[in-house]
């Protein structure tokens, strides 16, 4: 088994459709999704996260999934993620201007525990978050992006076509298409979505 963990905005740009999208094993390499309980943190503190996204808490069958789905922990499992979510911080606050200098907002607390997780207990991680997958590569912790994610759901038929163009779809309707998925899109998801139109030369 292959642990893959969501962080926040990856997790709310497929559940709402994808269902079943947590704890399934799915793929040649049995990948199981997961999230940490620090989402339902960030999302229920966050007003902007609770406007745009309502379903998070009215969607009982969602947050069944997910609250029985969340990793869990032991004490010792949450004092080695808490150190190691603090080394990643300190470094990220160490090394902000390497961050904002790209024009890039540095990783969060949140970020940095979502990374952590993957660095401790080998899990990897899905983010469309460009600075997370900057600090991830200086700490060697695998990720991926959240369009590669979906590739991979589509070659499991865990989705269809049908399906990758009603997400697509709806994260251009809601100005949450990161520019990583609009490169993919007629790419990775060519027979979804064509060749796409060329520019003149």
């Amino acid at each position: 088994m292959t642990r893959l963990l969501l962080d926040t905005c990856a997790y709310l740009r497929l559940a709402r459709r994808v269902k079943p999208l947590l704890g399934i094993a799915f793929g040649q390499k049995q990948y199981v999704l997961t999230v940490l309980p620090d989402v339902e943190n960030e999302v229920l503190r966050s007003g902007r996260l609770r406007h745009l996204f309502p379903w998070f808490s009215t969607d009982e069958a969602v947050a069944a999934e997910r609250l029985a789905q969340a990793v869990r922990l032991n004490r010792q499992g949450l004092q080695e993620l808490d150190v190691a979510a603090k080394f990643l911080h300190d470094w990220v606050v160490e090394e902000v201007l390497s961050f904002t200098s790209r024009g890039r907002t540095p990783p969060s607390p949140v970020d940095c525990r979502v990374l952590a997780f993957g660095q401790v207990h080998g899990a990897a991680i899905v983010t469309d978050d460009l600075a997370m997958h900057d600090l991830a590569a200086t700490f060697e912790i695998e990720v991926m992006h959240g369009h590669e994610l979906l590739a991979k759901l589509r070659t499991a038929k865990m989705i269809d076509n049908d399906l990758v163009r009603e997400i697509y779809e709806a994260l251009e309707r809601n100005g949450d298409l990161p520019v990583t998925w609009r490169t993919a899109k007629h790419k990775a998801f060519i027979k979804v979505f064509g060749p796409g139109v060329r520019s003149a030369s």
